[in-house]
């Protein structure tokens, strides 16, 4: 079964995703601690706004409103039964901007951690997990998302559950970790065992990568980590806009349109095919990838000496793949980089 972000794949050497949902929200005046996906309901117009930032940026793909749309993260404001709603609707509003894209344009179904540690460690059972994940599956199923986008997971056991609950809302779909403590997870997943978990699924991503992280070169170490598997399938590079820093109480990202530009065509020579950035990510940063992207012949895989030129200095000495460098490792199924 063929299905919108499958065809594009098929069709094209890279796309080009959206930024951060936050920091835009955020700059439209959501406050601090207050869920943006009630802003799907009460402020349809700013989301329609976000949306469509994207997608006037070249954004090829966007994910929508709804990161924290599951019961868990919703029981915090006492709307744990909201769950299925707020998904459907922050879909809904999506897919009108989506359809009045001049392209095709892919609305992803985003949907973040549930915030809960799992089974054996914490208190979170698969079965409850598959659950949540499962209902705000269909919500979003159900307002027209293309594919199901799971983002910025830390747990290998969150993960699956959520690839097992997308199986049984019989959507396609992606799925990201954040690597931001040492190159891991923060619950150790290196880039070379996520990319051997994503093999074992019985229901596998059509893509697969990270997101998020503690800076754009840190992100682009772990796709040579993933690439480094010989695996071949898409991978995601969704790097935050430089290094976040607090200023006058408030966060702010270092990362210029430039730097993220070098970014993006670092991250395609990387071997990353969907490519986008996260936190403190706004459209004339995406504007800037895309022109560089359009116009910048693809290239070798950069070296870690390269990254660290271009965009900056690694927050860590390695990532738990390779020698004490931090060097990934090399190819070791036989496929050759692009």
């Amino acid at each position: 079964m063929t299905n919108p972000l499958h065809d594009l794949l098929s069709t094209r050497d890279w796309l080009l995703a959206d930024g951060a949902t936050g920091t835009n929200l955020f700059n439209m005046g959501l406050e601090s601690g207050d869920p943006p996906e009630f802003w799907n309901e009460t402020k349809p117009d700013n989301i329609r706004a976000l949306y469509r930032g994207a997608v006037e940026a070249g954004s090829d793909l966007f994910l929508t409103n709804t990161f924290g749309s599951n019961a868990s993260r919703l029981k915090l404001h006492n709307a744990a039964d909201r769950a299925f709603e707020l998904s459907r609707i922050g879909a809904e509003i999506a897919r009108e901007i989506a359809d009045a894209a001049d392209r095709t344009v892919i609305v992803a179904g985003s949907v973040g951690p549930t915030g809960e540690i799992m089974e054996p460690v914490g208190p979170l059972s698969h079965a409850s997990a598959v659950e949540m994940f499962h209902e705000q599956a269909e919500g979003l199923k159900a307002g027209g998302a293309d594919v199901l986008w799971v983002e910025t997971i830390s747990a290998p056991e969150e993960y699956r559950a959520a690839a097992e609950a997308f199986a049984l809302a019989g959507m396609p779909w992606c799925g990201t970790m954040s690597f931001d403590t040492a190159g891991r997870t923060m619950m150790g997943m290196t880039s070379e065992a996520m990319a051997e978990m994503v093999d074992t699924l019985p229901n596998p991503p059509l893509a697969f990568g990270a997101n998020c992280g503690t800076g754009a070169s840190d992100l682009l170490r772990t796709v040579l980590g993933f690439t480094a598997t010989g695996t071949t399938r898409a991978i995601v590079a969704k790097g935050n806009a430089g290094i976040p820093k607090y200023v006058d109480g408030h966060i702010h990202y270092d990362g210029t349109p430039e730097l993220m530009a070098r970014y993006a065509v670092l991250a395609r020579g990387a071997g990353a095919t969907i490519i986008g950035g996260c936190c403190g990510t706004m459209p004339h940063h995406l504007r800037a990838m895309r022109e560089a992207l359009e116009t910048t012949p693809k290239g070798d895989a950069p070296t870690l000496e390269q990254i660290v030129d271009q965009i900056g200095p690694f927050t860590s000495d390695g990532d738990g793949t390779g020698d004490q460098s931090g060097a990934p490792k090399r190819e070791r199924r036989g496929r050759r980089r692009g």
